[in-house]
């Protein structure tokens, strides 16, 4: 009887039509109310208040970081399974669909130009971030003796040198073509058997299994959808190798959106061992280290399965 309830609480909530088009959102991307009433034209009020309904009937869950609220379809096989099979193949929700992966597209965009301006003050303006915590020689200590290694969001390249000390080839990759203008001029004439590329952490420019091992450092805050950063670089790792990830612990300073761009305050170690999990990974180690600025940073160190 329990179960006839609720399933009929879940029905009734989606025969309205604009919260079956927010769940259908809400089946493919975790997404905040600003990200919906983008993608739906929608007003604010109305968005949150239909939010609440889906969340009543268990369909949608939430979770918050800091001032923003981010809200995913719920799990289950009941809730991902049948009803994206009711609205699977229906044009207006794959129109939908499309124009929320171009809203979230332009956000890049608009991202990767702030990140062009910022990229010849970003080596002090992570220090100002990082502050003791000397997440160089801790990424390098765990790198063993491969054949390629790639820095994933390599930013102005602070790490790809002290990788090639490790690896006989070293891939960059970042969105902003400034990043890579940086790394160039830092690495001179020594940037031999460094190859950079221009590309997203959710699209890699890379061959599925290219690598023996790859770096995440201080990017994933910075994505639209961490998990699939995740997936992306075990796609081009090989079987075995492994993937160092580096993020902030979760936190609560809200200027740091405004200040540096990120879109997640921090990650816990919850989540992070969460996403690895499911993207084929075997977690070895986890490491915390005090920033000496009320922040602690995190070092994740996995194994693809």
């Amino acid at each position: 009887m329990v179960i006839f309830v609720t399933l009929l609480h879940q029905l009734k909530s989606l025969a309205d039509e604009t919260r079956l088009r927010i769940f259908n959102l809400l089946l493919k991307h975790e997404l905040n109310v600003n990200d919906i009433v983008a993608a739906l034209d929608l007003g604010q009020p109305r968005v949150s208040r239909h939010l609440k309904i889906l969340s009543d009937a268990g369909l949608v869950i939430s979770r918050r970081d800091g001032s923003w609220v981010f809200y995913r379809a719920a799990e289950g096989p009941g809730i991902r399974g049948e009803y994206r099979a009711l609205i699977e193949g229906d044009e207006t929700m794959a129109r939908e669909l499309e124009k929320l992966k171009e809203k979230l597209h332009e956000k890049g965009r608009e991202k990767t130009v702030f990140y062009d301006a910022m990229a010849p003050e970003w080596d002090s303006l992570k220090r100002g971030i990082i502050g003791n915590a000397h997440i160089t020689g801790e990424i390098i200590r765990r790198m063993g003796r491969c054949g390629t290694a790639a820095d994933l969001g390599c930013g102005t390249g602070e790490l790809l040198p002290l990788m090639k000390g490790k690896a006989s080839r070293v891939i960059g990759v970042d969105r902003s073509p400034r990043m890579l203008d940086e790394a160039r001029r830092r690495m001179g004439r020594n940037g031999k058997s460094i190859e950079l590329r221009i590309g997203e952490l959710e699209h890699l420019p890379m061959r599925d299994g290219e690598a023996d091992l790859a770096v995440v450092n201080m990017v994933l805050h910075h994505l639209t959808a961490p998990p699939e950063g995740i997936r992306e670089a075990a796609r081009v790792l090989k079987k075995g190798k492994r993937l160092i990830i580096v993020d902030l612990e979760k936190h609560g300073r809200e200027e740091f959106r405004q200040s540096y761009g990120h879109r997640w305050l921090g990650f816990t170690g919850e989540e992070m061992s969460r996403w690895l999990k499911d993207a084929g990974f075997a977690v070895a180690e986890t490491r915390m280290f005090d920033t000496g600025r009320g922040l602690n940073v995190a070092l994740f160190a996995a194994t693809k399965k």
